[in-house]
């Protein structure tokens, strides 16, 4: 049976809409890119011609109000990301919203209050809980493969020092933490598959855009712990490490693999050698994650399977981010 196409039309013409997310929806076979909005007309004209997508709009408003839109793919800045996602709900759209889902924990249960209201479904897109070499390290490690899971510890970052760039204004939503930290948050909890009982930030804040440009971050969990540091003023990295008892287990470019070229898992049954003798790697084919996404999600409209990130998981991962920031705040731990 041919798939219906849900026919999703795109809040603004951000870099991770026109580069990422719209070209793999676009190869998706139950996702149809339908529409573009801008409020600068020409802007969404012009990468509408660029996408090959059918319709531009020139405010965000006249989406919504079209009927021949059944969805909405919300990456517009984070301080955005709750206001236009509950305006959608309210025009009897499903929303998929970029992550960060909001800027703390209570604006995402307003949101949750709008998607019941409204009765439509509503996402965050962590596009990497639903890649298959993620789903495949879930289950490697449930299954033991290095022993007892208890470290869960990695970096993030790239150098972006441009005091106008929206990653850079507080009053947008930036900074390091809610940028890139939220990734090792959902991680260590999709991994664990438990809540941090307690955590313990440390942040450093630009003088100037008073955003933090470096965080580090501990996490405790029933089964162990998460370290990681994520930062705006680094070199360029992404690199994450789980270790266990008998074993450890990286991630090739955990967070942005190439979509047209295999990616592999790297597992050391031999820690002890530090010559390597015990690494073996699993090969992931080809696949992009965000043609998987936009695909899990019009299924999940369409009746088949449930939301891949849901909100409730979304307010308990901000409320982890709320916790972290607290800590910073007092020097002291803090529980989610």
């Amino acid at each position: 049976m041919t798939p219906r196409k849900i026919r999703w039309g795109v809040l603004g013409v951000a870099s991770i809409a026109v580069r990422r997310a719209i070209p793999g929806m676009q190869r998706g076979e139950w996702s149809e890119i339908a529409g573009i909005a801008s409020r600068d007309k020409r802007k969404a004209e012009e990468a509408a011609r660029k996408l090959g997508i059918s319709r531009a709009y020139g405010s965000y408003e006249e989406l919504l109000a079209d009927r021949e839109i059944d969805a909405i793919y919300n990456p517009l800045p984070n301080h955005l990301h709750v206001p236009w996602s509950i305006r959608a709900a309210q025009a009897g759209k499903h929303v998929l919203c970029e992550k960060p889902i909001g800027i703390n924990a209570p604006e995402v249960r307003q949101l949750i209050e709008a998607r019941d209201r409204a009765g439509v479904k509503i996402g965050e897109a962590f596009m990497i809980r639903t890649h298959p070499r993620w789903l495949r390290t879930r289950e490697l490690i449930r299954d033991g493969r290095i022993g007892e899971l208890r470290v869960i510890t990695g970096s993030f970052g790239y150098f972006n020092p441009d005091p106008k760039n929206i990653r850079n204004l507080p009053e947008f939503g930036g900074g390091a933490l809610l940028d890139i930290g939220c990734y090792p948050v959902t991680i260590s909890r999709f991994i664990f598959r438990q809540e941090p009982l307690r955590v313990m930030g440390l942040i450093e804040r630009d003088a100037q855009t008073k955003t933090d440009t470096l965080t580090s971050v501990m996490l405790e969990f029933p089964l162990g712990q998460c370290t990681f540091t994520c930062s705006t003023r680094l070199s360029y990295n992404q690199r994450i490490a789980f270790l266990g008892t008998k074993g450890r287990l990286e991630l090739e470019r955990p967070l942005n693999p190439p979509a047209d070229e295999p990616t592999r898992i790297l597992i050391d049954d031999n820690p002890s050698d530090p010559g390597g003798s015990g690494i073996s790697a699993e090969t992931i084919g080809p696949c992009d994650q965000f043609a998987i996404q936009g695909d899990l999600f019009s299924k999940a409209i369409c009746g088949d399977g449930e939301v891949p990130v849901p909100l409730e998981d979304s307010v308990r991962n901000m409320a982890v981010i709320d916790a972290i920031f607290r800590s910073t705040a007092s020097a002291t731990w803090g529980k989610p």
